[in-house]
């Protein structure tokens, strides 16, 4: 029993190790979406201000600052959700770019379907 929980173990450890290698470095354009709201109303949602259902001002920057999952949308409509130095403390660095369009040049990775680009800087493109 426990010569398979330590392969068991050793295979998890391999594993883990091994996925960042499956990533790709990519620079991605689009735009700074609150995730959640975008998800919900796609139409109505890929700006700072949402219906949810009634008109919100500034939902997506109050989202970002709570920490909410933010959310870069391309042109041809792909979500990556950000990550990494972009997301940390609080949407810090993504703040003051909700809403405009940036590229992200970082790791993403696929999985289930849904993308996640991992970085810590992004380039301003236009507001």
């Amino acid at each position: 029993m426990r010569n398979v929980l330590a392969a068991s173990i050793g295979v998890a450890l391999l594993v883990g190790l091994t996925l960042p290698a499956f990533a790709a470095t990519e620079t991605v354009k689009g735009r700074i979406v609150d995730q959640s709201c975008y998800m919900k109303d796609m139409k109505n949602n890929a700006g700072t201000d949402h219906k949810m259902p009634a008109d919100v001002a500034g939902c997506a920057v109050a989202c970002a600052k709570k920490g909410s999952p933010m959310a870069l949308l391309t042109d041809d409509g792909k979500v990556y959700t950000l990550s990494g130095g972009l997301a940390a403390d609080m949407n810090a660095k993504l703040v003051p770019h909700v809403g405009h369009v940036v590229e992200v040049t970082g790791d993403v990775v696929t999985n289930a379907g849904k993308m996640t680009i991992t970085a810590a800087d992004l380039k301003m493109v236009s507001r």
